[in-house]
Protein backbone atom coordinates (compact mmCIF):
# COMPACT_ATOMS: atom_id res chain seq x y z
CA UNK A 1 0.00 0.00 0.00
CA UNK A 2 1.42 3.44 -1.14
CA UNK A 3 1.45 6.28 1.54
CA UNK A 4 -0.64 8.16 -0.24
CA UNK A 5 -3.30 5.96 -0.61
CA UNK A 6 -2.77 5.08 3.67
CA UNK A 7 -2.98 9.08 4.35
CA UNK A 8 -6.77 8.96 1.77
CA UNK A 9 -7.94 6.00 3.90
CA UNK A 10 -7.36 8.24 6.91
CA UNK A 11 -8.87 11.37 5.70
CA UNK A 12 -12.04 9.20 4.76
CA UNK A 13 -11.40 7.58 8.57
CA UNK A 14 -11.74 10.65 9.55
CA UNK A 15 -14.63 12.31 8.22
CA UNK A 16 -16.20 9.29 8.65
CA UNK A 17 -15.95 9.21 12.57
CA UNK A 18 -16.37 13.41 12.32
CA UNK A 19 -20.05 12.68 10.73
CA UNK A 20 -20.51 9.89 13.03
CA UNK A 21 -19.56 11.70 16.31
CA UNK A 22 -22.07 14.88 15.59
CA UNK A 23 -24.79 12.49 14.40
CA UNK A 24 -25.00 10.17 17.34
CA UNK A 25 -24.26 13.77 19.57
CA UNK A 26 -27.34 15.40 18.15
CA UNK A 27 -29.56 11.95 18.65
CA UNK A 28 -28.66 11.12 22.07
CA UNK A 29 -25.51 12.92 23.70
CA UNK A 30 -25.11 10.73 26.41
CA UNK A 31 -25.04 7.68 24.20
CA UNK A 32 -22.90 9.10 22.06
CA UNK A 33 -20.29 10.19 24.74
CA UNK A 34 -20.27 6.46 25.84
CA UNK A 35 -19.91 4.80 22.54
CA UNK A 36 -17.16 6.98 21.33
CA UNK A 37 -15.31 7.69 24.22
CA UNK A 38 -15.47 10.96 24.45
CA UNK A 39 -14.95 14.02 26.76
CA UNK A 40 -17.43 16.55 27.52
CA UNK A 41 -15.28 19.57 26.33
CA UNK A 42 -14.31 17.09 22.82
CA UNK A 43 -18.14 16.88 22.25
CA UNK A 44 -18.90 20.15 22.44
CA UNK A 45 -16.28 20.95 20.00
CA UNK A 46 -17.54 18.19 17.77
CA UNK A 47 -21.01 19.20 17.69
CA UNK A 48 -20.08 22.61 16.67
CA UNK A 49 -18.09 22.26 13.93
CA UNK A 50 -19.48 23.37 10.51
CA UNK A 51 -19.65 21.43 7.48
CA UNK A 52 -16.71 23.34 6.17
CA UNK A 53 -14.91 22.84 9.15
CA UNK A 54 -15.31 18.97 9.68
CA UNK A 55 -14.06 18.49 6.24
CA UNK A 56 -10.75 20.82 6.86
CA UNK A 57 -10.37 18.70 10.12
CA UNK A 58 -11.10 15.47 8.64
CA UNK A 59 -8.39 16.25 5.88
CA UNK A 60 -5.25 15.89 8.39
CA UNK A 61 -3.12 13.09 7.63
CA UNK A 62 -3.34 12.33 11.20
CA UNK A 63 -6.03 9.93 12.71
CA UNK A 64 -8.82 11.59 15.21
CA UNK A 65 -9.37 8.94 16.77
CA UNK A 66 -7.90 6.04 18.36
CA UNK A 67 -9.43 2.65 19.54
CA UNK A 68 -10.23 2.36 23.32
CA UNK A 69 -9.29 -1.12 23.66
CA UNK A 70 -5.69 -1.39 24.51
CA UNK A 71 -6.38 -4.02 26.63
CA UNK A 72 -5.63 -7.65 25.86
CA UNK A 73 -8.14 -9.07 27.92
CA UNK A 74 -10.69 -7.08 26.26
CA UNK A 75 -9.54 -8.05 22.79
CA UNK A 76 -9.39 -11.74 23.76
CA UNK A 77 -12.90 -11.17 24.92
CA UNK A 78 -14.32 -9.69 22.04
CA UNK A 79 -12.62 -12.04 19.45
CA UNK A 80 -14.08 -14.93 21.34
CA UNK A 81 -17.61 -12.66 21.27
CA UNK A 82 -17.80 -12.72 17.48
CA UNK A 83 -16.31 -16.40 16.84
CA UNK A 84 -18.43 -18.38 19.31
CA UNK A 85 -21.63 -16.22 19.97
CA UNK A 86 -20.65 -15.56 23.72
CA UNK A 87 -22.65 -13.41 25.43
CA UNK A 88 -21.36 -13.43 29.09
CA UNK A 89 -17.90 -12.57 27.23
CA UNK A 90 -19.56 -9.24 25.07
CA UNK A 91 -21.09 -8.19 28.27
CA UNK A 92 -17.81 -8.53 30.14
CA UNK A 93 -15.68 -6.96 27.29
CA UNK A 94 -18.47 -3.90 27.46
CA UNK A 95 -18.27 -3.30 31.22
CA UNK A 96 -14.64 -3.01 31.10
CA UNK A 97 -14.56 -0.44 28.51
CA UNK A 98 -17.19 1.18 30.41
CA UNK A 99 -15.65 1.29 33.27
CA UNK A 100 -12.04 2.38 31.95
CA UNK A 101 -14.41 5.54 30.08
CA UNK A 102 -15.59 6.58 32.96
CA UNK A 103 -12.20 6.57 34.72
CA UNK A 104 -11.25 8.87 32.22
CA UNK A 105 -13.84 11.11 32.39
CA UNK A 106 -13.15 11.46 36.27
CA UNK A 107 -9.61 12.47 36.13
Amino acid sequence: MKAEQITQEIREVNLAFLMLAQHLLQADRAEALYRLGLSEEAADLIGALTPAQLVRLAASSTLLWRPRVDDEMVWSLLANHSREGSVPAALHASILVAGRTAALAAA
